[in-house]
């Protein structure tokens, strides 16, 4: 009689207060380390959404890749170990190919451009992504990448004979270096700074404000003052675990975490500009090319996007979109 009791009482509570039953703690883990405007605007949103759900919806972080790189972040999303990641949108091109298709190389000429595109397919591109099983709160720009060295690097027949990092499951950074007729040392993000140390390699793509945030400044002198891709990040949540979510809450959880993503990319501009003077500031040296060095290094982009067409990496829409924007960016430059 006594079970039956609690048991009625259970039932009467749940149909007072139904929303209880979608309480749900998010894991989500992060290469970014601790302490980083990424991890502190991420943090911030989740304890405003805990307040605004009165506790229903919680985030739990792993930082600083202790959940391994992207590609066995997204593998432990699959087998439910975790729900969501902050991933670079490159590491999802098995996943939802268009999302990674601003890091073509040398596909913008300035950031006025990359606004300009940004503003045109940014909520395309993540719609087709949910219709993939994944949610997401919008774009944050990680900046353009240049490649860096511990010497001076000009031309393709020098950079052959270094150890260039290649980030593992990267197709576009596959494509440019088979281009350029260039090995590279294929690893982890989070076995980079120790292969730095090592000697494994000598020379990595980056942006400036992930080579101080990953310390990777510490181990290079010079920077090729060429911009290479373009490349983005963003918060993915299983869409499967997010829909469990009653509308109100899931509504909630969008206003705060698509506010805090508004917030990184409009800071990462900021900060990769302040980063690019620390670097400066700290003896490192932006190397300008030479006319024919650029010229070459264009050649293997355009060699590049070409494979990169045939391999059907892109649907067609998205690569007839992007080409179109980038045409109507550089008309509105010039008028």
């Amino acid at each position: 009689m006594k079970r039956v009791q609690i048991f009625l009482a259970a039932a009467v509570i749940l149909l007072l207060n139904p929303l209880t039953a979608d309480a749900r703690t998010f894991k989500v883990a992060s290469i970014s380390p601790d302490g980083t405007f990424w991890m502190q605007e991420m943090r911030a949103a989740a304890e405003e959404i805990k307040k605004e759900t009165q506790g229903r919806v919680k985030f739990k972080f792993y930082p600083g890749g202790v959940m391994g790189n992207d590609e066995n972040v997204l593998r432990k999303i699959r087998i439910g170990q975790l729900h969501g990641g902050a991933v670079t949108a490159g590491s999802l091109i098995t996943i939802a190919p268009d999302v990674s298709i601003y890091e073509l190389p040398y596909l913008f000429d300035s950031l006025e451009q990359v606004d300009y595109v940004r503003s045109k397919m940014d909520a395309g591109l993540l719609s087709k992504l949910e219709e993939k099983g994944f949610v997401s709160f919008g774009l944050a720009e990680g900046g353009f990448s240049f490649m860096m060295s511990d010497e001076e690097l000009q031309s393709i027949a020098k950079v052959r004979g270094k150890k260039v990092w290649l980030p593992s499951n990267h197709p576009v950074g596959e494509a440019v270096f088979e281009s350029a007729d260039v090995a590279a040392v294929t690893l982890p993000i989070s076995d980079v700074m120790t292969a730095l140390q090592t000697g494994l390699i000598d020379t990595v793509i980056t942006s400036p404000i992930a080579a101080i945030a990953l310390q990777w400044h510490t181990r290079i002198q010079y920077v090729m003052d060429e911009p290479l891709t373009y490349f983005s990040a963003l918060l993915v949540i299983d869409k499967k675990a997010f829909d469990k979510l009653n509308e109100e809450d899931r509504e909630v959880v969008r206003k705060h975490m698509t506010a805090a993503f508004t917030k990184i990319n409009q800071q990462n501009r900021k900060d990769n500009v302040a980063a690019r003077e620390a670097l400066l500031n700290q003896g490192i040296r932006f190397v300008e090319l030479t006319p024919a060095s650029r010229q070459e290094w264009r050649k293997a982009g355009d060699m590049a996007m070409k494979n990169l067409e045939k391999q059907h990496s892109y649907s067609d829409e998205a690569y007839n979109m992007l080409m179109k924007y980038l045409d109507e960016s550089g008309k509105a430059a010039s008028d």
